[in-house]
């Protein structure tokens, strides 16, 4: 699949594959038959995406309902996960039948994961761990499939369900979905430098109102793509441009992107454009309007007055559908 980087940036995407707990879109598999049905996810994001659906526990054979299970550190080892009542020891089927799932989602070329939060197969962040020998848990685990996904995919956008009630860790996972899928693209693509350098071109933008050392980095990585293996340099590549992304944008920082790019219309706009461009970006950055005002209206003039085939094509300006940006920003 060839993926193009030049000329206005497209304002239709493909629809991203996410994988996500089963139990987040209303499927009844939870330990108690029960399920944490997410409006975001199953009504909002839904259209815009092609959800794969996986539910550990029950995928492993452990049933539905069934006995609650947590995470137990026994003498520092690896964590066990253990029925509740019983103590029943599930690490092995787990592991076991995670490395398997890990390998079979790697042949759907997912862009992304939304996990269920708290949970010892699919928690990402501080799940409970309980001493062996009793005691008060400790939030510092990671669930068992969570572990073997990310290790397995450490590039893949990967949230739980509960921070996307953070609207900046909402916006943030569903641009580093997008941009991920555009990078996957491109290796999917021809192994041409100049696709590099087309890519890193459109994403300039972006990389500046996250990471502007990481964009500095990445473009180091560029100016050696003619001359070092292709593979090396586009997971390096890769590596940087994740990592950026990760990095939460902040109000100074994209102010910082506005500025630079209608830098680049000042000529082409007339007075009053200019001014009326100036203050929506001022507005923005003194709080008084989200960042979808002065982007909208950059994007406006960028279409109507032209400017630098760069502007035209960067990924800032569309970096995910319309739909999902209502009121983003800071």
């Amino acid at each position: 699949m060839e993926t193009e980087y030049h000329g206005p940036v497209s304002t239709s995407f493909p629809k991203p594959r996410i994988g996500v707990s089963a139990c987040l879109l209303g499927e009844p598999l939870r330990y108690d038959g029960g399920h944490l049905h997410n409006t975001f996810l199953a009504q909002t994001l839904a259209p815009h995406v092609e959800w794969t659906a996986v539910c550990p526990e029950s995928e492993a054979g452990m049933g539905t309902p069934r006995e609650p299970v947590r995470l137990v550190d026994e003498d520092g080892g690896p964590l066990r996960m253990r029925e509740v009542r019983s103590d029943t020891d599930h690490t092995a089927l787990m592991r076991s039948w995670a490395a398997r799932r890990v390998e079979e989602l790697a042949g759907l070329e997912l862009h992304g994961y939304v996990l269920t939060g708290d949970s010892p197969s699919c928690g990402l962040f501080r799940v409970k761990v309980y001493p062996g020998c009793g005691g008060p848990a400790v939030r510092r685990g990671r669930g068992l499939f969570a572990e073997a996904l990310t290790e397995r995919f450490p590039l893949l956008p990967a949230e739980e369900h509960g921070r996307l009630n953070d609207h900046r860790l909402r916006d943030n996972f569903i641009e580093r979905v997008f941009a991920y899928q555009r990078w996957i693209a491109l290796l999917d693509g021809p192994r041409a430098p100049s696709t590099l350098v087309a890519f890193h071109t459109a994403h300039k933008l972006t990389l500046m109102a996250h990471a502007p050392a990481l964009y500095r980095e990445a473009g180091r990585i560029v100016a050696r793509a003619g001359s070092d293996p292709w593979d090396g340099t586009a997971d390096e590549y890769g590596r940087v441009l994740m990592r950026a992304l990760e990095r939460l944008t902040t109000v100074r920082k994209h102010t910082n992107a506005l500025q630079h790019a209608a830098g680049f219309l000042k000529a082409l706009l007339d007075r009053d454009d200019r001014e009326e461009l100036a203050e929506a970006i001022e507005r923005y950055r003194t709080g008084r309007a989200p960042l979808v005002a002065p982007l909208t209206l950059l994007r406006h003039h960028v279409r109507k007055a032209g400017g630098p085939d760069w502007l035209a094509a960067q990924t800032y300006l569309h970096p995910y559908p319309d739909e999902l940006m209502q009121g983003s920003g800071e």
